[in-house]
């Protein structure tokens, strides 16, 4: 197996991976994941693909995370994750989808309008 290149969205993150063979060291940035996600929930969410394959310590991921917040990030980092290991091996996806791995997550913010407050929240009325 050659190295996996792929990408994964959520919200306004951009996760681009290359996964290899190797002890299931994650490099985010050039950052240990540890470092770059001390929140536990976090890594946690970036290993569920591995958890879910039963695969932990298989591969290397090595990502560039870009844009968004931390959470979006973790999301984005997982949905690249399981679309590398669907590219890897195509019987993996019924399982990765089974958990709603395979899905990208369409949710986004909705833009500030115009005489709001925001999106959809007005300036507090006056009777008097």
């Amino acid at each position: 197996m050659e190295v996996i290149n792929t990408s994964g969205r959520r919200k306004t993150s951009v996760a681009r991976i290359y996964l290899t063979p190797g002890q299931g060291n994650i490099t985010i940035n050039g950052k240990d994941i540890k470092q770059y996600f001390p929140n536990e929930v976090l890594q946690t969410i970036v290993n569920q693909p591995f958890q879910t394959l039963d695969s932990i310590g298989k591969y290397d991921v090595k990502a560039n995370l870009k844009g968004g917040g931390v959470s979006g990030q973790a999301e984005a980092l997982r949905l690249a994750i399981s679309k590398a290991l669907v590219v890897e091996n195509a019987e993996t996806k019924s399982a990765l989808r089974k958990e709603g791995f395979i899905t990208r997550d369409p949710r986004m913010v909705e833009r500030k309008k115009f005489g709001k407050r925001k999106a959809r929240r007005s300036f507090q009325f006056s009777k008097r």
